[in-house]
């Protein structure tokens, strides 16, 4: 970081503008900031999970996640940035096949829930999904901004992850998955 930031408000933004990460302004509207807004949001919604008490592993895992999110909101801010490596799609990959590995084959839907951490878990999942689409509209735009083909890939599979961990953190608490019944109230 080239400089630390000591004064927090600027009021450069005021008028409905941001600074990038190579000094160039947009709108706050633009899809590129909506997609780093939803990668920091994520990115927050994994720090209030991490609020939890969880599996030490669980614990290192996510907070790795954490910082890898972070590279990911640099790359936003750097129109043409590339700061993920390719390894760390595959690095999810491990980890998802790990816990996976645990659980017994879903038959069913599954329902957001069961204990607290799980269902912190889903909500993240949803907001992963959720960036994953800013950065694939970004990338399909009318500009076609460049966006790695790693930081697409890793959203993809964080959310896969965040799926399977929500599954074996409930396992883990000794509480079941939460079946959904097709038409329970009908």
């Amino acid at each position: 970081m080239g400089y630390r930031l000591s004064k927090i408000y600027t009021r450069t933004g005021d008028a409905g503008t941001t600074g990038l990460g190579d000094g160039s302004r947009v709108g706050k509207d633009a899809p590129r900031v909506a997609a780093l807004g939803d990668v920091d949001e994520l990115n927050a919604i994994l720090g209030i999970l991490l609020c939890e008490a969880l599996p030490e592993e669980v614990r290192m895992l996510l907070t790795g996640v954490q910082h890898d999110l972070f590279d990911l909101g640099g790359e936003l801010s750097v129109p043409g940035g590339a700061f993920l490596k390719d390894t760390q799609p595959g690095r999810l990959e491990t980890a998802i096949d790990r816990y996976n590995g645990e659980l017994a084959p879903l038959k069913e839907f599954i329902l957001p829930g069961g204990t607290r951490a799980s269902a912190l878990t889903h909500h993240a999942r949803t907001v992963c999904r959720r960036a994953e689409r800013a950065v694939v509209a970004l990338a399909r735009g009318n500009d076609g901004e460049a966006v790695s083909e790693p930081s697409r890939q890793y959203l993809n599979r964080l959310s896969d992850l965040l799926f399977v961990l929500a599954r074996w953190l409930n396992k883990h608490a000794g509480h079941g998955d939460v079946m959904w019944q097709k038409g329970i109230n009908a």
